[in-house]
């Protein structure tokens, strides 16, 4: 006999509830490589695509401020790998991964390598600050090892030209990307180094750059070959590689690191309308400067010509002085006089305020105040059990059994003046008293 309980009757609330908590319980982080499809973005921000293969799909979900990390821009039919947990949305029933990271395919590899790579040089010293050199202080001519077509070289002329439009460049033209791109960047570091030293070229400074783009396309430039060249030049090296947010090798090797092209051409450069700005606040500076020292000179020749005076303008300006000190003199008695005389009448006042009459005055009126309160108090004590036996004795009155009597009911006694509150109790010809609310009756039990 089976004598389980019949299984609960769930809610499709609670069903998917439950779905979505196993889901995540099992698989709180995984990693899945496949195909990028159907991807959208909304104003939220957040990603919506679906991941699929050769034999299956999963949608997934990509919310605002995680996707901001990607550092390259998904498109549908891409290879990626993605990083998160598996949930499902209540909502819908639907099975989902909520993803927290993305690669393009391969980068994962790529990452290794670049952090193999990295590891090694900075045990070797190469990143050590000891080793960086210093930008000169005067740049007037820059060796640029870039794509001559790209969008890095259109920023770096573009800042130099609002910035300090003398500024010379020289751009040493290079892949940016590709299988023989390191192999150019490279030579071109060493071919710029090898002019400067023979006086070919006046280089002041090396700027190795190229835009964003994913792990793959910024390969070139965290490649062996290329930090050997930037650490064995004799000119300093600027590397501004990607976006803000992308690093490789070649930053790390280079003498000093720029976020951006732009932010490169920036830091190489003066800005001009600063430097105007800065030569008219000396120009004005300098005129001040001049009419200080014309005015200080005219003031000495004044000052000279001053000191030869009349002797009997001199004993006029004494008798002046004396005038004005007996003046002063004469005003801070008379203030001293009203000080004195303020606390005096200050002093006077504070005795009356301490006058013992006063004083008893004022305990007598303190101590009829406290007299009426407690009269008032007393009368309040007293009448407060007044009223309270006034309420018991119409309470008592309410509740007693004249009351009872008076709503037409009695109280039935035997002959003991036994109150009878069973009739079951009671024999046949028991004589009983039934008392009223007027009067008494004699009663006789029948049958």
């Amino acid at each position: 006999m089976n004598t389980q309980e019949p299984p609960q009757t769930l809610s499709v609330s609670q069903l998917n509830g439950l779905a979505k908590q196993l889901l995540e319980d099992c698989f709180a982080q995984v990693t899945v490589s496949g195909e990028l499809s159907t991807l959208s973005r909304p104003s939220s921000g957040h990603w919506y695509f679906t991941l699929k293969d050769d034999r299956a799909q999963i949608r997934c979900a990509f919310f605002k401020g995680r996707n901001s990390r990607v550092n390259f821009s998904p498109e549908p039919g891409q290879q990626v790998n993605v990083r998160g947990k598996v949930s499902l949305y209540e909502g819908r029933g639907d099975y989902q991964l909520i993803v927290e990271s993305m690669q393009a395919a391969g980068a994962g590899a790529l990452a290794q390598a670049f952090e193999k790579l990295k590891q090694e040089l900075m045990a070797a010293g190469w990143f050590d600050s000891a080793n960086k050199k210093p930008l000169p202080d005067h740049i007037r001519h820059i060796a640029v090892v870039t794509s001559p077509t790209g969008a890095a070289i259109h920023d770096i002329l573009s800042v130099f030209q609002r910035r300090w439009p003398s500024m010379q460049v020289s751009v040493l033209p290079v892949l940016v990307q590709g299988e023989h791109a390191a192999q150019q960047i490279a030579k071109a570091v060493l071919q710029a180094n090898i002019w400067h030293s023979q006086g070919k070229k006046d280089f002041d400074v090396i700027l190795v750059s190229r835009g964003g783009g994913s792990l793959e396309d910024l390969w070139p430039f965290n490649e062996r070959i290329v930090a050997e060249a930037i650490y064995n030049s004799s000119l300093p090296v600027v590397s501004a590689v990607g976006h803000e947010v992308d690093f490789s090798i070649s930053d790390f090797v280079a003498d000093i690191r720029a976020a951006t092209p732009s932010a490169a051409a920036e830091l190489l450069s003066p800005d001009q309308s600063e430097l105007i700005s800065r030569l008219q606040l000396l120009k004005g500076r300098l005129a001040n400067s001049q009419l200080r020292r014309i005015s200080r000179w005219r003031e000495q020749l004044l000052s000279l010509t001053r000191r030869v005076r009349d002797p009997r303008s001199q004993l006029r300006e004494q008798s002046q002085r004396l005038d004005d000190l007996e003046i002063r003199l004469g005003r801070q008695w008379e203030q001293a006089q009203r000080q004195r005389q303020q606390r005096l009448v200050a002093a006077n006042q504070q005795l009356a305020l301490l006058n013992p009459d006063r004083q008893l005055k004022t305990k007598h009126r303190d101590i009829q105040a406290l007299r009426g309160r407690l009269q008032h108090a007393m009368k309040q004590q007293l009448q407060q059990p007044r009223i309270a036996l006034k309420n018991m004795q119409q309470q008592l009155k309410t509740l007693g059994p004249e009351q009872t009597l008076h709503r037409g009911y009695a109280i039935i006694s035997d002959h003991d003046g036994a109150i009878v509150r069973d009739a079951t109790e009671l024999e046949k010809g028991q004589k009983l008293r039934a008392k009223f609310s007027k009067g008494t009756a004699e009663l006789i039990v029948g049958e």
